[in-house]
This record gives C-alpha cells, sequence and structure tokens, in this order.
C-alpha cells in the first residue's frame, strides 16, 4: 500500500492535490477555535455584508455573522460528513463485494442482483426520496444515507478484485493448506484490494462534498444556523450583487476542496493501475 501512495505523492498532480487537501483541512480543523463564533450576530444593522477587511477577511453575511469564520466550520462539516460517509460505504461495499467474489454461486447473484437493482436507481433521487420525509435531518443520519447509498459501484469493483486474486497460486495454495476461509479473506483477499478501495475512497470524498452541497443548497442536508458550504451559497442568492463575497467564498473553497481530492485520486489510480505503472 505504501508504494502507490509514493508513487501517487512523486506525481504532480498527486503532490499538489495532497497539499491543498491538507492545508484544507487544518484550517477546517484549526480555523473555528482562532475564529469567532459562527453564529454570532454582533450588530445585524451596522455590520452587516460589510466588504471584506482586516477585522472580517470574507466580509459579512446579512445576518453580520463572519463568513471567514463560517467558511472554517462549514469545512469542518463538509469533511466531516464526506470522511464518515466514504468510510461507510467502502466498508459496506468492500464486505459485499468479498462474500460475493469468495463464496459465488447463490450468493454472488443474490448480491449483485442487489447491486444492479440499486445501481438502477440515481443515487440523488433515492436521497431527495428519503430526505423530504423529515424536515430536519441531524448530521448523523445525513452520513447514515449517504454512506448507505454510495457502496454499490465499490461492492461491484471489489467483487471483480477477488474473482482475480481468488485464482491466483498463493489463494490456492493456502487453501489447500487448509487455511480459514477468515484467514484467506483478511490476510490474502482485503489487503490485495486495499489499492482500488482507497483510489475508490479518494475520488468518493469529493462526490459526497458536492453531493452534501447540493443537498445542503436544496435545504434537505445540514440544517441552519449550522454552517454549510452549498447553505451559505443558497443564502447568497439575495445579495450577489450587492454583497457577492457572501457567495463567493464558500465557492471557492467548495471548488478547491474537491479539485485536490481529485487531483489526487486521479495520481493514485494511475499508481495503482499496472499500466500506468
Amino acid at each position: 500500500m505504501a508504494d502507490p501512495l509514493v508513487r501517487a505523492w512523486r506525481d504532480p498532480r498527486g503532490r499538489a492535490g495532497a497539499l491543498m487537501l491538507a492545508a484544507i483541512a487544518s484550517a477546517a480543523a484549526v480555523g473555528p477555535m482562532l475564529l469567532p463564533d459562527p453564529l454570532a450576530q454582533p450588530c445585524v444593522l451596522t455590520c452587516r455584508n460589510l466588504a471584506p477587511s482586516l477585522a472580517h477577511p470574507f466580509g459579512t453575511d446579512e445576518l453580520s455573522r463572519d463568513i471567514l469564520s463560517r467558511v472554517a466550520w462549514g469545512g469542518r462539516i463538509s469533511l466531516s460528513v464526506a470522511f464518515l460517509a466514504v468510510g461507510l460505504s467502502v466498508t459496506l461495499g468492500a464486505a459485499t463485494g468479498l462474500a460475493a467474489g469468495y463464496w459465488g454461486g447463490p450468493v454472488d447473484a443474490g448480491l449483485m442482483r442487489l447491486v444492479d437493482a440499486a445501481l438502477a436507481v440515481p443515487r440523488l433521487f433515492l436521497l431527495l426520496l428519503v430526505l423530504a420525509v423529515w424536515e430536519q435531518v441531524p448530521v448523523a443520519m445525513l452520513i447514515l444515507l449517504i454512506g448507505a447509498t454510495g457502496w454499490f459501484g465499490t461492492g461491484r469493483l471489489v467483487r471483480g478484485e477477488v474473482l482475480r486474486l481468488r485464482e491466483e497460486s498463493y489463494v490456492r495454495a493456502a487453501e489447500a493448506l487448509g487455511a480459514r476461509r477468515g484467514r484467506v479473506i483478511f490476510r490474502h483477499l482485503l489487503p490485495n484490494t486495499a489499492g482500488p478501495l482507497l483510489v475508490a475512497a479518494t475520488l468518493g470524498v469529493g462526490d459526497v462534498i458536492l453531493l452534501e452541497a447540493g443537498l445542503s443548497f436544496l435545504g434537505l442536508g445540514v440544517q441552519p444556523p449550522t454552517p454549510s458550504w452549498g447553505a451559505m451559497i443558497f443564502e447568497a442568492r439575495s445579495v450577489l450583487v450587492a454583497a457577492p463575497w457572501a457567495g463567493i467564498f464558500p465557492g471557492l473553497a467548495l471548488i478547491a476542496t474537491v479539485l485536490s481530492a481529485n487531483l489526487f485520486g486521479d495520481a493514485l489510480r494511475d499508481a495503482v493501475d499496472p499500466r500506468g505503472a
């Protein structure tokens, strides 16, 4: 696993993406401890829609809240949702793919038919259908729903890898020596699917960040007053002419985060792909 990461780091795209993502994650982790309360409204009448300045580097919104503080908090929310949801989806996909690929037969057929049926329904439509039922969606529930609807492609990817690895000589030798199924799966199959899984997880981070921002923009994701990049862009619609910075800065943060995750994911995919080695 270290070797693909090293090759990805040597790729200029991977290095740039990793550094950008690390900087954004550090700002999201440390920034809220140093910046004002993102929910504070110090003077709604006189401090609303202030242009960027030394006191407020990103300006203020129509409720006089500091936009830099809200962007930092929004980054913490977006990255937390993305990493946790992707972790859940990768875990579910890996478990399903390992079971289908290793046991085969009816297990494989049943699980893959389930995956095919799930992939036939657009993920966004499914999330909109489920989220529309609740007026207020807790962040934990949002993470669970996004993670539970994002593992289908990962499951097929892992299944394909397991079908290939199952025919390798070292796997056959372990089975011939009487190794238990659990040992074969966790000692030989799972470690050798870690590369594709890591690529899928890295690329999935950008997708989930965009998905969470879109849902929050529609009012179905992170609920106000909790800062979220998508919700901030939605709230800035009415003042885009008078105070464009209210929508520009959360939009730039969203673009930079997704771009950095995709750059590193692309470099990692090329490092894992034997044809690109």
